[in-house]
């Protein structure tokens, strides 16, 4: 288009500048020339799509650029009607290239925008040289028509830039959905991503609490209660059936958690010497089976309660599970009354860094599910006076998808 202009402003350049015109029109024609095939390589993006006749339009953006100085010269030592006649004979080689051009891009590249493409270029291409039949014909023959020569080249133009805008308006929709395509995909990507942690991290529990419950067969059959072995075993064939169907998903509901929870303590009840008391409650106003967790997501902090409180603890024993909710968030509290968190180290020589593999992989989970959005998981010693105990209050988000 800028080419165009100039080549139009022949006939309104100021006389002062009328010399500068002269150097100016035929240089920026070319460059414009360059230009166009430099766009129709990007946009057809013919060095995927046409990678042989690519290297002719490179040869082409090279020797039309090698014209500017050329024509330079030319005005320089022999004026401007040397141009015209330079151009003239320059002008129909340039066509042809372009005509063979379109018609090797319509056979191989069979799509919209490069039928589209050929269309509009090929509409200016004809009206042009028409209008720069001019210098071989005269103007009479125009004249005749009513007509200025420089009126095809006007309606080439106008039709070339409408059929570009259509191609423009196409790429850039096409380039939109391009764009939500990708963010659809990435986002399925990512939430594939997030899953595949989550699998790692619950396999990395799952183990731990495996290798417990089997080595409580052990010690049945060692120490000759066989009858409890094969209720223990009955019992933990059961659960684990249970996990392994709720494995397969990175979701699970708060209601199946609660209810292989209890298949879980029902065992651990077995396994502690005189047993102890399990209690859960639930508010009223919570529907467990709309709560997303992920599965056995309590199981670790009711084994630590177990296993590093009330196990060392003498007398009554006890763990509590209360379940509410506040302001959109659901509130689990895990309570015992063993021997807390401070004595419980010192009996088992654990380092206060350290943190039960079970329970923190765990909570990483929880925090990956809820995307690390308001969850809170808190441990809190109930050691006070004559009282004992640990209280560990996990919150997360009340809703999930």
């Amino acid at each position: 288009m800028l080419a165009l202009t100039i080549y139009l402003l022949k006939h309104v350049t100021p006389p002062p500048y009328i010399e500068v015109y002269k150097y100016l029109n035929f240089t920026i024609q070319f460059a414009g020339y360059a230009f166009y095939i430099a766009f129709a390589r990007y946009l057809l993006d013919t060095r995927a799509t046409l990678i042989k006749w690519d290297k002719y339009f490179e040869v082409a953006i090279k020797a039309i650029l090698a014209l500017i100085p050329g024509f330079i010269i030319i005005q320089f030592f022999f004026g401007y009607q040397f141009q015209e006649k330079a151009f003239i004979i320059i002008a129909p080689t340039l066509t042809i290239f372009i005509i063979a051009s379109y018609i090797v891009i319509v056979k191989r590249i069979q799509d919209k925008f490069s039928t589209f493409f050929v269309l509009g270029s090929l509409l200016y291409v004809i009206s042009a040289n028409i209008s720069f039949a001019e210098y071989a014909i005269g103007r009479e023959w125009y004249y005749n028509l009513g007509l200025q020569p420089m009126f095809f080249m006007y309606l080439g133009a106008i039709l070339q830039c409408l059929i570009f805008a259509v191609i423009i308006g196409f790429i850039l929709r096409k380039i939109q959905d391009k764009s939500k395509n990708a963010e659809v995909r990435l986002a399925v990507k990512l939430k594939e991503m997030e899953e595949l942690k989550m699998t790692a991290l619950q396999s990395q529990m799952n183990p731990h609490f495996l290798f417990n419950s089997l080595n409580s067969i052990n010690n049945f059959v060692l120490k000759n209660q066989v009858e409890k072995a094969s209720d223990y075993i009955t019992k933990f064939s059961k659960l684990i059936r249970v996990i392994l169907n709720s494995s397969s998903s990175p979701k699970s509901t708060l209601g199946e958690e609660l209810k292989i929870l209890a298949l879980y303590v029902r065992l651990e009840q077995m396994r502690v010497s005189g047993g102890f008391t399990y209690e859960v409650n639930v508010s009223d106003d919570l529907n467990l089976d709309k709560i997303k967790v992920p599965p056995l997501f309590l199981q670790p902090f009711i084994e630590n309660a177990i296993w590093h409180g009330i196990m060392k603890k003498e007398g009554d024993k006890k763990i509590e599970l209360n379940i509410n909710y506040t302001e959109n968030k659901v509130i689990c509290v895990v309570k015992d009354n063993g021997v807390g968190i401070d004595k419980s180290k010192k009996l088992t020589h654990i380092d206060q860094r350290r943190k039960f593999s079970g329970a923190k992989a765990t909570e990483n989970r929880i925090r990956m599910l809820y995307q690390n959005k308001d969850v809170k998981i808190k441990t809190k010693s109930l050691a006070k006076e004559n009282n004992t105990g640990t209280e560990v209050t996990i919150e997360f988000p009340l809703n999930s998808n």
